[in-house]
């Protein structure tokens, strides 16, 4: 019997960093199809632009108020209805040739990924402690970041044998299948349930808003992830219509950036025991100068080879900053885990948003050289809010050695 447990254990982790890549995959696996959605609809670039975005907003404010009805009513029962949704919406959306219909279902889509994916974050931190959890949670953005490696490789296939509807309907059946196998195999992992009670539940939010050293990683992560959404955004209609090159070369494109982002994160995980500040420092400083030469060089050979050399190494260091601020985040409370766990996904989400479609709306990025330009405000950005995050959490290390 404790074998039996101890395998589903194991099946439940996986079916966890399954589910982990999700929000991910609803997002980059119809990047190459934006183009072809956009002429299909008769819709312009900045309204199918728009499906992501409001995907990531719903995704993120759902996740800052799920934690809660997660911490109070289970992970599981609430996961596996999510999950069954989820499919639902993203079979409309294969089904729609309505852009409002397709914004309406991105809003369902949004909330129940935020639902699955919180739970299963939450899953181990119930499960799990000490080095392992820290372990496990490290993992958490090099397994995130297999969605934009494999998502938008797989969807430019679809939309080149099968059109954009494809990728919605791959969305769904994959849902459908963790959705059996979870049924199966899966249980409730939380151990004691918090009561639903409104009070308790608003100080646990204001105790985790008021934490300096945790909103300013927060703003870090989201800055670092919203350069591979503006990128997502812009380079399908440049790869497209600036080169005339096929949704194929975007989604190799799109390959080759993410496996640059989740190497940044792995690199970071073998780098785990250097000094936080040092490292992070070297990479944010280095990222920024990379930026400028990219603006520098784009008028003088601009091209698909140039572009993606730069975006390649500035996704490497996004990635390595990501996975050492994201993990520091996660692991910040230990009480209120879907709470925290909530807010961290839902603010990185609702903070990407802004900061890349406020960005791509003051700057049509249609050529290298404007590409350039919002890695380098983005990088600058970075580069301030770490000098405070620093201060703040040199402060806390402070506070809590002994005199």
């Amino acid at each position: 019997m404790e074998e039996l447990q101890t395998r589903h254990r194991s099946l439940r982790t996986i079916l966890s960093f399954a589910l982990i890549p999700l929000s991910g995959f609803a997002t980059d696996i119809y990047v190459p199809s934006l183009p072809s959605i956009a002429t299909q609809l008769h819709a312009p670039a900045s309204t199918v632009q728009l499906t992501l975005i409001v995907f990531m907003i719903s995704y993120g404010i759902a996740q800052v108020f799920v934690g809660s009805l997660l911490d109070s009513f289970g992970r599981f029962k609430l996961g596996t209805a999510s999950l069954f949704l989820f499919a639902i919406a993203s079979f409309a959306i294969a089904l729609s040739s309505d852009i409002n219909v397709i914004q309406a279902m991105r809003v369902v889509q949004g909330v129940t990924a935020a639902l699955i994916v919180v739970s299963k974050r939450a899953f181990f931190i119930d499960t799990f402690s000490g080095n392992r959890l820290k372990h496990y949670t490290s993992l958490f953005s090099i397994i995130w970041a297999t969605a934009p490696i494999v998502a938008p490789f797989i969807g430019a296939y679809l939309q080149q044998l099968f059109g954009w509807q494809s990728n919605f309907y791959f969305l769904g059946g994959y849902t459908l299948l963790i959705m059996a196998l979870e049924l199966i195999y899966g249980a409730e992992s939380l151990k004691t349930r918090n009561p639903f009670k409104v009070r308790p539940i608003f100080d646990a939010y204001l105790t985790v808003v008021r934490t300096t050293d945790y909103m300013l990683g927060l703003v870090i992560v989201s800055l670092n992830y919203a350069m591979l959404v503006i990128y997502s955004m812009s380079s399908p209609f440049l790869i497209e219509h600036r080169y005339f090159l096929s949704p194929i070369i975007t989604g190799y494109c799109s390959l080759l950036s993410g496996i640059s982002f989740m190497l940044g994160g792995i690199i970071s995980k073998l780098l785990i025991a250097r000094p936080f500040n040092s490292k992070m420092l070297t990479a944010i400083l280095f990222q920024f100068i990379v930026t400028i030469l990219m603006a520098v060089t784009s008028g003088i050979k601009p091209g698909i080879y140039t572009l993606m050399a730069f975006t390649l190494v500035i996704h490497l260091l996004s990635g390595f900053s990501f996975n050492n601020v994201f993990a520091y985040c996660l692991q910040r409370f230990t009480k209120n885990t879907g709470i925290a766990s909530g807010i961290t996904g839902g603010g990185l989400y609702i903070l990407t948003s802004v900061f890349s479609y406020g960005l791509a709306h003051i700057i049509a990025i249609n050529d290298q050289q404007l590409l350039a330009f919002a890695y380098m405000i983005f990088a600058l950005l970075t580069c301030t809010i770490f000098y405070f995050f620093r201060l703040s959490k040199d402060r806390l290390l402070s506070l809590s050695l002994p005199a």
